[in-house]
C-alpha cells in the first residue's frame, strides 16, 4: 500500500497495480464513485490524457480501480496530481460562493 497525498490535507491510500511511463492502474482504498467520477472528468480537461476511467467491482465492498493513460508528454501520476489540485480549487471556490450566498 502506498500513501499518495494529492488533495492537500486529504490523504489517499492507493495500491499501484500496474504502471508504465504513460499508464497506471491503481486501487483507491475507501473511495467510491464520488471521487472517481469527478477525478476522471477533471482528467479529461488535460490535453495529455488519452484514457481515464474507473471500475468498482461491487458498490458495497469493492475498491475503485482507476485507469489513466497519457500521450507521454507527462506521467499519469503527474496528471492525476494536477487534476486533483484543480478539483480542490473548484471545491474551495464553490464553498466560498456558497458561504457568500448563505450570508446574504
Amino acid at each position: 500500500m502506498e500513501i499518495f497525498s494529492c488533495l492537500g490535507v486529504y490523504v489517499l491510500k492507493v495500491k499501484i497495480l500496474k504502471s508504465t511511463d504513460n499508464s497506471i492502474e491503481m486501487e483507491i482504498e475507501g473511495e467510491d464513485h464520488t471521487l472517481c467520477n469527478a477525478l476522471c472528468k477533471e482528467l479529461f480537461n488535460d490535453k495529455s490524457i488519452v484514457f481515464a476511467s474507473y471500475h468498482i467491482d461491487h458498490p458495497l465492498v469493492g475498491k475503485p480501480r482507476l485507469y489513466v493513460q497519457t500521450d507521454g508528454s507527462k506521467s499519469p501520476v503527474e496528471a492525476i496530481i494536477e487534476a486533483s489540485e484543480r478539483l480542490r480549487d473548484k471545491a474551495l471556490k464553490f464553498r466560498e460562493l456558497f458561504s457568500n450566498v448563505l450570508k446574504s
